[in-house]
């Protein structure tokens, strides 16, 4: 099939020739032998060996030839987006770290220094471990979640890592060699069992770390069991992925790229859909013939391939990002489906973006779109109770507040239902705002504290001190 280019010459980038050349990436061990930093300060990479020696790194050479601009080092977004920045730790945290990197301390040292300071940064946001993993027959189910009643996550325990690492990443506790806090599952056969007993579950998301990391061979072991018959229930089949905008070789030359677009059109005909959730964080990433061709590849195979990110300073936080990614997405046939607002994990605090700027980057980017990228949806925080997406302001009765709308959430009675909080400029998740009109609580707060305990201070939402 010949793929005509749908973006005009001067907005996209020219792929080397990639076929025959095999996968490498570069983890924190290697960053002093990364040949595109050899030209940055020594102090520099110190800093990323500091930082990495807590959150997790790892670069591939697509990332590193294709996507970044080595020109505009250290602004550059997807440089921002993959490498380690010192302001992703505290001060003093980082000061540390950086002591020891300098001082040449062993890895065995620079891992008992970094343990505290990633059990500070609340590895499993929303309930992830107390709340959302099933129990069955006694039991609670190796590496499923069940948060929302139509839908199973499952973590393939070989797709627990990816082609590059974003810096953001909310699932950082998966890489960080803390057994206690991943999530992962060595066969599907537990998961088949959960869903023949849960036939509300319409849809299964295997995600990750990345199951693109994973050879098709290996994916359809996974994949194959939900094309039973006896699951005809489960109608939809997601792939959550990165290997769209950091690996598409994934889909055009790897030797099993042919085998995995066979596998979503056995999908189609064993009457299931699969949907690639694909992770675009700028439209640098849309830009290169490679992933082009990887977008025309994954369709013609019959899958839809939905888009989200999250809104990160220093990468995307600005409307014309967001305008310019939306309209390429929809040019090359993908579906924009939702701007997610940075999770309270990791390093937030370096990438957060109030909530009422979020609300302003959207409003300024769908205002710019057609109708065909107005699928999207956000800004929307994936918290405790579920997904919660910032509708808009308001005045009312005096009183500015942000109207909040639930489009997920634990109990299907909340989904659709809207609520309001007090507006505040400088709130950046839901925890940060209180209730307007002088309420106590939110409608939610008192049925999920019921629920159980987590380790985030979501069930109590509100701060209690703030509350007049």
């Amino acid at each position: 099939m010949t793929y005509k280019h749908p973006i005009a010459p001067e907005n996209r980038l020219t792929s080397k020739d990639w076929s025959g050349r095999r996968f490498r990436a570069f983890t924190r061990s290697e960053i002093d032998r990364i040949p595109q930093l050899q030209s940055l300060p020594v102090a520099t990479r110190q800093a990323m060996q500091a930082v990495s020696a807590v959150l997790p790194f790892r670069v591939n050479e697509y990332v590193l030839e294709e996507l970044i601009d080595w020109s505009d080092i250290p602004n550059d977004p997807i440089y921002q987006l993959t490498f380690p920045q010192p302001g992703m730790l505290g001060e003093d945290e980082f000061e540390t770290m950086l002591g020891h990197v300098r001082r040449g301390s062993d890895n065995a040292t620079l891992t008992a220094q970094a343990r505290p300071i990633q059990a500070s940064l609340n590895p499993h946001p929303a309930g992830q471990l107390e709340l959302n993993v099933p129990q069955f027959d006694g039991e609670s189910v190796e590496g499923i979640q069940h948060k929302y009643r139509e839908t199973v996550l499952f973590f393939p325990s070989a797709g627990q890592t990816c082609h590059a690492y974003c810096t953001y990443c909310f699932r950082w506790a998966q890489f960080v060699g803390i057994e206690d806090l991943r999530m992962a599952a060595r066969q599907s056969d537990h998961l088949v069992r959960y869903l023949q007993a849960h036939t509300e579950v319409e849809g299964v998301l295997i995600t990750g770390g990345d199951p693109m990391i994973m050879k098709t061979k290996v994916l359809r072991r996974y994949v194959e069991p939900l094309l039973d018959p006896a699951l005809e229930h489960v109608r939809t089949i997601r792939i959550g992925t990165k290997a769209p905008a950091y690996w598409p070789q994934r889909f055009v030359t790897d030797d099993d790229a042919d085998d995995f677009l066979r596998l979503i059109d056995e999908a189609r005909a064993a009457g299931k859909r699969i949907a690639i959730m694909a992770h675009y964080s700028h439209p640098r990433e849309l830009s290169t013939d490679m992933a082009q061709r990887a977008l025309e590849r994954i369709q013609s195979a019959g899958a839809v391939v939905r888009c989200q990110a999250p809104l990160i300073r220093h990468v995307n936080d600005s409307s014309d990002v967001w305008t310019e990614m939306w309209r390429r997405q929809v040019e090359l046939g993908a579906v924009p489906y939702y701007m997610f607002v940075e999770r309270d994990t990791g390093a937030k605090r370096y990438f957060e973006v109030p909530l009422a700027r979020a609300l302003s980057i959207f409003d300024g980017a769908y205002r710019r779109t057609s109708g065909l990228a107005r699928t999207v949806r956000g800004p929307s925080l994936s918290t405790t109770p579920g997904k919660i997406v910032v509708d808009g302001t308001a005045t009312v009765a005096g009183e500015r507040v942000f109207v909040l709308k639930f489009l997920q959430a634990r109990n299907p009675d909340w989904v659709g239902r809207h609520f309001f909080a007090h507006f505040d400029r400088h709130a950046t998740w839901l925890d940060d705002l209180r209730p307007a009109f002088g309420e106590r609580r939110f409608f939610f707060e008192d049925e999920l504290a019921a629920m159980g305990p987590t380790r985030s201070s979501e069930p109590d939402m509100v701060p209690r001190a703030r509350v007049p």
